[in-house]
C-alpha cells in the first residue's frame, strides 16, 4: 500500500509539473495581475454621511434596542434586544474611522447580558451578526489601530470575553445526537427548541466564526462543534437524495442523524451562505480547509454545467436556476445575487480565471434586475422563461400576462417587489471591482447608493420599501435592517475608498475574509501570503486530490491527496505550484 501511495504521489507530481513530453499538465499563466484601483474620496464621504444619518437616528430613537423604525422614530427588538444594529455597525464604523461611534459601541459591549433575551434565538443569525461582529471588531482593533486603542484597552479586551460568553450560551444548540445543531434556541437557561431539521445555510454558515473564536481563545471546542456539523454537508448522505448534481445539495438535513431529507436547492435563501463559506474557509486557512475548496469547486463546476440559464427575451443575460432534484426551476432572487462575487473570489483564491469570468457574467445579470425597475433597485424575487427548453415544457412557464411587456424588455418578471435594504448586488459589484479595477463597477455601486438615498431615505434613517417597480417605492416598511450598517454601507464605502488591509485583494495578499454579514475576519496566518513558500503554491490534501482527479488520475483513498505543508511520503517533502487557466 505504501508503494501504491508513493506511485500515486509521483504520478500526481508528474501531472502537475509535466515532467515528460505530452504529459497532461495544469495551465500555469502568470500570477493574477494586481489591478490598478482609484479611490473617490467624495463618494466615500457621502457614504460616511449616510452612515452617520443612520447611526444618529438609531442611537437617538432606538438604542440599545435592535433596529430603528425611521418613519415613526420607534424601535424593534427583532434580534433579541442586544442592540443588533450597534454590533452590526461596529466593524463598519472602524473601517470608516468613525471613532466617536466606535467609542459609543465599545462602552456598550461589556454591558450586554447575553444570557437574557426576549423571544427565540437563531443560532445562525446570532452567529453571523453578533458573534461575527464582535470577532471582527476585535481583529481590527487589536491588529491595526494601536494608537486609537491604547486608551481603550479594557473595552477592547471585553469584546473577546463577550464573544465567548455568547458562544457558551449558543453551544447548547449543537447538543444533538448527530451534532447538526438546532437553529432555534431559548435562553435563561439555554435550551433547544426541538427542531427536527436544519437547512444547509443555517448549519453551514457557522464554521468561520466558531473556528475564529477557537483560534483566538485557544479553546478548540468551538471549532469542533461547528466543524462536526459541517461534515454532514461536506459528505452528504444519502447521495441519491442529497446531491442531485455533484457538489449541489438539497436544502434540509435531519438533526437526529444528519441525513438529507430533500434534494431541492439553489444559490438563494436557505442554501446560499453554505456555498459562500466553502471557499472562504479555504481563504481563512489553506492548511485545515482544503476539503472545503474541493467541495466549492464541485459546486461551481456543476453550476456552470447544469444551472446556467438565459431568458428567452434577453438571451444575453446569465442567471442560475434553482433545482428540484435534477429538474430546474427558473427563478432566483436578491439573496442569490451574491453568487457573482463568490465566483469571482473563488477564481482569485484558486487562480482560476474562468470562475472570475463567469462571476462577472452573473454580476451583469443581477445588474440588469436593478436597471429595469422604476426605482433602479432590484426585487426580492424574480423569474424568467428559459431559452434552451421548449416553451411548453411543464417547468418553463411564460410570464404573467400583466408582466409580459416588462419581461420582453428586461428578461425577467418580478415575483416579489420588496427591497429590504439588501446588499448582495453591491457586494458582487465590490468583488468585481477588486478583481478587475474596472471603474464601471464603482459607478454602478455609486448609482445604487444614489437610488437608495432617493427612494429609501426617510425620517431618521433609511427604510425598506414595498415595490421597486413603482415610483417612490410603493411605500415604506418603517424598518432599518441591522445589515444596512454591516453590509450595504460597508461595501458602498469600500468600493470607493483607499487601499487598506481589509480590502479584498487579487494578488494573494488578503489579510481578512468577510463573513456573510460583511464583517472582516483576520485570516488564520495573518495573511493569505503566509501560506505560500516563495513562489510555490502549497496545496491542501483534499484539493490536490481533486486537481489530480480532474487530470484523470483518481487518488487511491476517498478525500486523500497531496499534503499542504511538508506532508511526508517516504521522506519526500511536497510543495506544489497550482495555476489555473
Amino acid at each position: 500500500m505504501a508503494n501504491l501511495f508513493l506511485l500515486w504521489i509521483a504520478a500526481g507530481l508528474f501531472l502537475l509539473f509535466g515532467q515528460a513530453s505530452g504529459a497532461a499538465t495544469l495551465p500555469r499563466p502568470p500570477a493574477w495581475p494586481s489591478p490598478r484601483y482609484s479611490s473617490d474620496r467624495n463618494r466615500a464621504d457621502a457614504v460616511r454621511e449616510a452612515f452617520r444619518v443612520s447611526w444618529d437616528g438609531f442611537y437617538k430613537h432606538a438604542f440599545p434596542h435592535d433596529s430603528l423604525r425611521p418613519v415613526s422614530n420607534g424601535y424593534a427588538d427583532d434580534r433579541n434586544g442586544w442592540a443588533a444594529s450597534a454590533v452590526d455597525a461596529f466593524s463598519t464604523a472602524i473601517v470608516m474611522g468613525e471613532w466617536d461611534v466606535v467609542d459609543q459601541i465599545l462602552q456598550y459591549i461589556p454591558e450586554i447580558d447575553f444570557s437574557k433575551t426576549m423571544g427565540m434565538v437563531s443560532l445562525f443569525e446570532t452567529t453571523i451578526r453578533y458573534l461575527g461582529g464582535l470577532l471582527s471588531a476585535y481583529d481590527l482593533l487589536t491588529g491595526f489601530f494601536n494608537q486609537e486603542v491604547k486608551h481603550r484597552t479594557l473595552h477592547v479586551e471585553a469584546i473577546l470575553r463577550q464573544a465567548r460568553r455568547l458562544a457558551d450560551n449558543l453551544k447548547v444548540g449543537f447538543d444533538t445526537p448527530s451534532g447538526v445543531p438546532d437553529n432555534l434556541l431559548w435562553f435563561d437557561p439555554p435550551r433547544k427548541a426541538g427542531s427536527t431539521v436544519n437547512s444547509i445555510a443555517t448549519a453551514g454558515t457557522l464554521v468561520l466564526e466558531w473556528t475564529r473564536l477557537a483560534d483566538l481563545t485557544g479553546d478548540d471546542e468551538y471549532a469542533e462543534l461547528a466543524q462536526r456539523a459541517e461534515k454532514y454537508l461536506l459528505r452528504p448522505e444519502p447521495a441519491e437524495v442529497a446531491e442531485p448534481f455533484p457538489g449541489l445539495l438539497g436544502t434540509d438535513v435531519r438533526i437526529a442523524d444528519g441525513l438529507f431529507v430533500n434534494g431541492n436547492g439553489g444559490w438563494g435563501g436557505g442554501t446560499d451562505s453554505f456555498y459562500e463559506y466553502l471557499i472562504k474557509m479555504y481563504l481563512y486557512d489553506r492548511v485545515r480547509f482544503g476539503e472545503y475548496a474541493e467541495r466549492w469547486l464541485a459546486a461551481a463546476d456543476s453550476s456552470m454545467r447544469h444551472l446556467v440559464s438565459h431568458p428567452t427575451a434577453r438571451p444575453d443575460l446569465t442567471f442560475l436556476a434553482m433545482w428540484h432534484g435534477t429538474e430546474l426551476r427558473f427563478a432566483s432572487g436578491h439573496l442569490a445575487c451574491f453568487h457573482g462575487g463568490n465566483f469571482i473570489l473563488g477564481g482569485l483564491v484558486l487562480d482560476e480565471r474562468r470562475y472570475v469570468r463567469f462571476g462577472l457574467e452573473l454580476v451583469d445579470g443581477c445588474h440588469e434586475t436593478y436597471e429595469a425597475t422604476a426605482t433602479g433597485l432590484g426585487p426580492e424575487a424574480f423569474a424568467w422563461q428559459d431559452a434552451s427548453l421548449p416553451l411548453d415544457a411543464h417547468n418553463n412557464h411564460p410570464p404573467p400576462r400583466e408582466q409580459a411587456a416588462f419581461y420582453n424588455a428586461s428578461g425577467f418578471w418580478i415575483v416579489n417587489g420588496n427591497y429590504a435594504l439588501r446588499p448582495e448586488v453591491i457586494e458582487s459589484y465590490y468583488h468585481a471591482y477588486r478583481a478587475t479595477g474596472n471603474i464601471k463597477y464603482q459607478r454602478w455601486a455609486w448609482e445604487v447608493f444614489l437610488r437608495i438615498n432617493e427612494t429609501c431615505r426617510v425620517g431618521s434613517g433609511f427604510s425598506a420599501i414595498h415595490d421597486v417597480n413603482r415610483p417612490g417605492g410603493g411605500g415604506f416598511s418603517d424598518f432599518q435592517e441591522s445589515f444596512w450598517f454591516a453590509e450595504v454601507l460597508k461595501y458602498s464605502y469600500l468600493i470607493q475608498a483607499e487601499e487598506a488591509p481589509w480590502q479584498v485583494k487579487a494578488d494573494h495578499t488578503n489579510e481578512f475574509v468577510f463573513n456573510t454579514e460583511a464583517h472582516p475576519i483576520r485570516v488564520a496566518g495573518g495573511s493569505e501570503w503566509s501560506y505560500f513558500d516563495g513562489s510555490k503554491r502549497r496545496l491542501s490534501r483534499a484539493l490536490a486530490g481533486a486537481i489530480i482527479t480532474h487530470n484523470g488520475l483518481p487518488p487511491p483513498y476517498p478525500g486523500s491527496g497531496l499534503g499542504l505543508d511538508a506532508k511526508m511520503a517516504g521522506g519526500l517533502e511536497i510543495s506544489v505550484l497550482i495555476r489555473g487557466g
